[in-house]
């Protein structure tokens, strides 16, 4: 044996990441190295935040993330499904847009806006342009549920959720503008839209949900009225069947922005079902408080969506033999069964 062999240190066993507190000996995967623990205020004591314990934020995070009745031990656990980084969702989405400008620049090249039915342009400015407002209410929620978050995990998908919410906002933004070129300019002004939101009646009991949807200051309560109500109902009009309703009307660029917009909607009750599934397997008396808070806003949710429903006028539902109020709630149904949450038809 040479010296150069027998001085040579002894090979050390490999090490796991002392961040991960599973105690596999393995090497960290890139989602959990620029994912994993960041938030560092969660479950200190006395208080999440270096001030006086007393101080307004830190009573605000001890009233509505930690005194939560939506809670489990360790929240590092759970993880995002389809493990998004920023790095990957930016790449996603911008694959997402770069088809969709394609799908833009395509009905712009034809002229098809001018093609379209001017009693259909009335819907479309009545709903599809003014529920810009109602997305950036969703967006905001979203934003205060990856504020609260208890783990960096949770927070990052509440983020992507919010940007997915801008997303669509943009995109509302720029038809309002195409379609003002061909039938008015004040379908592209803020105004005519905001008249509509604060006004219409037809929009009133969901304008009222979803302001209230922002007073829901609770963790769980926040995640339970954005995430396993309000969101997935809100959906159901304004992506599903909106969607469908505008293949009827021949605005087929509509049409296909929405079903690009349903990818990210599925991708919000993927991680949403993870986390309902994570929270019940570490603490099963969380299946309870989420169902309570269900039961709390499903039915005022749905009548606000059935209101809202109504601006579609007498469309009837391409491939459905049921009420349009009805079509919603009965997706929704198979959501919250997914979810292994309350099945029980809201009254």
């Amino acid at each position: 044996m040479s010296s150069a062999e027998t001085s040579r240190p002894a090979r050390k066993a490999p090490k796991t990441w002392s961040q991960l507190s599973t105690g596999a000996r393995r090497k960290p995967s890139e989602y959990e190295v620029v994912s994993h623990n960041l938030i560092y205020h969660h479950g200190k004591t006395p208080a999440p935040f270096e001030l006086s314990p007393a101080a307004p934020l830190n009573q605000w995070y001890l009233k509505n993330r930690e005194g939560s009745t939506f809670r489990v031990d360790d929240w590092n656990g759970f993880r995002d499904p389809h493990r998004l980084t920023y790095h990957s969702y930016v790449e996603q989405q911008n694959r997402r847009e770069t088809f969709l400008d394609g799908i833009v620049d395509r009905f712009e090249g034809d002229s098809r806006h001018a093609t379209l039915a001017a009693d259909w342009v009335d819907v479309l400015s009545r709903v599809y342009l003014t529920s810009r407002f109602s997305c950036h209410v969703l967006q905001m929620a979203a934003m205060y549920l990856a504020q609260l978050s208890p783990s960096s995990y949770i927070a990052n998908c509440a983020e992507f959720q919010a940007a997915d919410e801008m997303r669509r906002i943009q995109r509302i933004a720029y038809r309002a503008k195409s379609l003002s070129l061909e039938f008015g300019e004040e379908l592209a002004e803020a105004q005519t839209a905001r008249t509509i939101w604060e006004e219409d009646p037809s929009w009133q009991p969901l304008r009222r949900v979803l302001e209230e949807l922002l007073v829901a200051y609770d963790l769980g309560e926040c995640f339970a009225a954005l995430n396993l109500v309000v969101k997935p109902l809100y959906d159901g009009l304004f992506i599903d069947a909106l969607s469908q309703t505008a293949g009827a009307e021949a605005d087929e660029e509509l049409a296909l922005t929405l079903d690009d917009t349903r990818l990210d909607s599925d991708r919000c009750r993927d991680w949403t079902k993870a986390l309902v599934a994570y929270a019940v397997s570490q603490r099963p008396e969380n299946r309870e408080v989420l169902d309570g808070w269900i039961e709390k806003w499903r039915p005022r949710t749905e009548e606000a969506v059935a209101a809202a429903a109504a601006m579609l006028g007498d469309r009837q539902w391409p491939g459905s033999g049921v009420e349009r109020e009805q079509v919603a709630p009965a997706g929704y149904e198979a959501f919250l069964a997914e979810c292994g949450l309350q099945t029980a038809q809201a009254v």
